[in-house]
């Protein structure tokens, strides 16, 4: 796997290693060690699955203590354009975005 930081503390973007032939491909998607190596959360509370349809735009998504979460983010199919905004007052990075163009494959 590739981990790719960002200017703002805490996204990550991870790219997995695809092995693949004519057969189809296996890729890992966690993986607890690697995780930890890169200082990223290996807790899982709730796991959750959605759908978007082509040209949907998702608003942002807040959550405050005591209810924050972390997320992970996997296209399966498609393409999204991901935009993390900094939020957190106090934050030397408050209100700085980070734009990660188009995500995903076909």
């Amino acid at each position: 796997m590739q981990f790719k930081r960002f200017s703002i503390e805490g996204p990550v973007l991870i790219k997995p290693k695809v092995f693949g032939d004519e057969r189809g491909f296996f890729f890992e998607t966690f993986k607890t060690s690697l995780f930890e190596s890169e200082s990223i959360p290996t807790h899982f509370s709730q796991d959750n699955h959605s759908r978007s349809s082509r040209g949907v735009l998702r608003g942002m998504h807040l959550q405050v203590p005591p209810y924050e979460q972390g997320k992970l983010v996997r296209v399966v199919r498609g393409k999204v354009i991901d935009v993390v905004v900094d939020v957190r007052i106090g934050s030397p990075n408050y209100g700085k975005l980070v734009f990660r163009g188009t995500i995903g494959g076909k």
